[in-house]
């Protein structure tokens, strides 16, 4: 079948004039029903541009932290030693974990920019052809991206039990539920998804030389060399798909006499009709469900922040926390309004309405507070500086602007920083302010929450606000700092509001 025919309920759809009307890219591991960021109704070019520029800062910053053979090579050791062994030690475990997380925190941003890309292939949302070429090589680049990773978390398990089973495992600290990797490899096993994979590679296939065109026309050519690079485990991928699922089908039928005799024997388990369930994302906020910070919470904030100020915030949904452990997994910079700026005689922003800096999977970036704040909960920091040391700070952060997001956490390095790490660059060495990093999992890093802990113990920050951590109202001062710390377990009764700060609950939702 040509890649030019119309292809029912697929990936192509044709005019009779041989015009692509409409293409998509498979859902790497996911089912569509669960998009969290489906896009309706038409958009201007300008703003299409701008969603391909975030997919593209994306691939950017992903690309060189996907897993790859040489880089799991103790991983690999590990796993070899478990299997023979029959467990996994618990220095091998946490490496393990580490691994997997990291794997899964990137296909969670690639699967995030496959599905805000999907909607905008369709002739009626974009009727721009060229620009749907280059919103599609951006697409399918993320998925073949994806698609090749997975393999190497893959060999791990593949023929080793112990492997599997240890990945198999629920891991709280991350928001990891039971059998979340046997459901990762019975996606990838999905007829479905190879078909829908093998489709989208016809129309690569058929069209590279155009998409390459587009994509280099919107400097995007790195692209173009991502995708040629991964042309030669195209062929392998459809090879491997067999395999795959002859695989996954014995050891789900090992699993289910396992299962049966479990429940013969301690009535534990109750099998069902088949032996796992379809991949569903337990992450995804529900359709229609809205952030518990409104618009009008936003707005009291808003007037109530100074530049400096540290935003930390949490969403209910843990797909936004990545895979970080901590009620508070993420931070970002308050620069101040435009007065707020020009009163610190700040170097200039080229978004005079933007008023934060934050690092998000497309980069670190200035943003609107509207943006950084369609949250669940969030507190605010702020620095007890003089207005001097602050401009130091906060010039400094400005300085990063425009960087990658670093997906592989490496603190010792400045060209892609996380989002603790702007604030850790900012502030280090500021006059009297200190942060010491933290050895997790074999790395120094400084977490969101390890930031709080320091900031507060150091004297030189204090809690001003607090909303959404556990009630739905605006704490102030002392309250807010008690409802911080009790979030972190921790419990400090020396705590004392900062000057002139009202501790009363301030309803504005």
């Amino acid at each position: 079948m040509n890649a030019s025919r119309i292809v029912s309920k697929g990936v192509i759809t044709v005019s009779p004039m041989s015009t692509v009307k409409s293409f998509r890219v498979p859902s790497p591991d996911y089912p569509t029903s669960q998009n969290p960021r489906r896009t309706e109704g038409m958009h201007t070019r300008s703003s299409l541009e701008d969603l391909a520029q975030s997919a593209f800062r994306t691939l950017s910053a992903v690309t060189s932290a996907l897993p790859r053979g040489s880089s799991l090579n103790q991983e690999i050791s590990d796993a070899i030693a478990a299997q023979e062994r029959g467990y996994y030690l618990p220095d091998e475990d946490e490496r393990l974990r580490d691994a997997y997380v990291n794997y899964l925190s990137l296909r969670t941003a690639l699967w995030e920019t496959v599905q805000t890309l999907r909607p905008l292939l369709d002739e009626r949302r974009n009727p721009d052809w060229n620009l749907r070429l280059y919103l599609f090589g951006l697409a399918f680049c993320a998925t073949a991206m994806l698609t090749r990773s997975a393999r190497f978390i893959v060999s791990l398990a593949r023929d080793r039990p112990v492997v599997w089973n240890k990945l198999d495992e629920a891991e709280p600290r991350f928001d990891l539920e039971h059998k979340s990797f046997t459901a990762i490899y019975r996606r990838l096993s999905s007829a479905r998804w190879m078909w829908r994979y093998h489709e989208a590679w016809r129309f690569y296939d058929t069209h590279r030389e155009d998409i390459a065109r587009a994509l280099d026309q919107a400097n995007m050519h790195l692209v173009s060399q991502w995708l040629k690079a991964e042309e030669p485990f195209f062929e392998k991928s459809r090879r491997e798909f067999v395999k795959r699922k002859i695989r996954f089908r014995l050891h789900a039928f090992k699993l289910r006499q396992i299962s049966g005799y479990k429940r013969v024997m301690f009535h534990l388990f109750r099998l069902s009709g088949s032996a796992i369930a379809e991949m569903k994302h337990p992450f995804v906020r529900r359709n229609g469900e809205k952030h518990r910070v409104t618009p009008a919470v936003r707005a009291v904030t808003g007037k109530m922040l100074r530049a400096g100020d540290i935003l930390v915030t949490r969403h209910d949904d843990a797909i936004s926390n990545f895979f970080l452990p901590g009620f508070w997994p993420h931070a970002s910079l308050y620069l101040g309004n435009t007065s707020q700026r020009e009163s610190l005689d700040l170097p200039p922003i080229h978004d005079l309405e933007a008023n934060v800096l934050e690092a998000r999977k497309d980069g670190v970036l200035f943003r609107h507070l509207n943006e950084t704040l369609m949250v669940d909960a969030f507190v605010v920091l702020r620095p007890r500086l003089e207005n001097l040391l602050l401009k130091e700070a906060l010039s400094r952060a400005i300085s990063h602007e425009g960087k990658l997001y670093d997906f592989v956490f490496d603190f010792r390095t400045a060209d892609r920083l996380v989002c603790s790490e702007v604030l850790y660059r900012a502030y280090h060495g500021v006059g009297p302010v200190s942060f010491k990093l933290v050895k997790r999992s074999g790395k120094l890093v400084l977490s969101t929450e390890d930031l709080i802990r320091q900031a507060l113990s150091s004297g030189l920050f204090e809690p001003v606000l607090c909303y959404g951590a556990g009630e739905d109202e605006i704490l102030l001062g002392s309250a807010a700092g008690k409802k911080l710390l009790a979030t972190m377990g921790e419990n400090d009764a020396s705590f004392k509001a900062g000057p002139g700060r009202d501790s009363r609950p301030s309803r504005a939702t």
